[in-house]
């Protein structure tokens, strides 16, 4: 995959992740800094690395199947790994100046 192919399936994947809601939140979970890490290889091998706002979210199963499917949809991308982590745990400082306006912390 060349470098312009890597960048524009990067794009798409940070595109799919804002389309995914916290259903209790209404800001996107990429807005809510709850994605850590995006890793895409060489291969289109993809792995993200997400939190969620609160270790006990009754909407766990839901968010990381979303976030599975969404980016599984998109073409380019052989593989998904989506791995659900609690460190380091979130924080409101975590959001985007964006989800902050919106939710009426600035």
């Amino acid at each position: 995959m060349t470098a312009e192919e890597k960048l524009r399936l990067e794009e798409k994947i940070v595109e799919m992740l804002s389309t995914v809601y916290d259903p209790e939140i209404p800001v996107n979970i990429y807005s809510l800094g709850l994605v850590y890490k995006i890793d895409l290889d060489d291969d289109a091998n993809l792995n993200v690395d997400m939190t969620l706002t609160a270790p006990n979210c009754p909407m766990a199963d839901f968010l990381v199947n979303d976030v599975y499917d969404k980016l599984r949809s998109i073409d380019g991308i052989k593989s998904v790994n989506v791995n659900l982590v609690f460190e380091p745990e979130w924080n409101q400082d975590m959001m985007s100046e964006e989800a902050k306006l919106e939710l009426g912390f600035l």
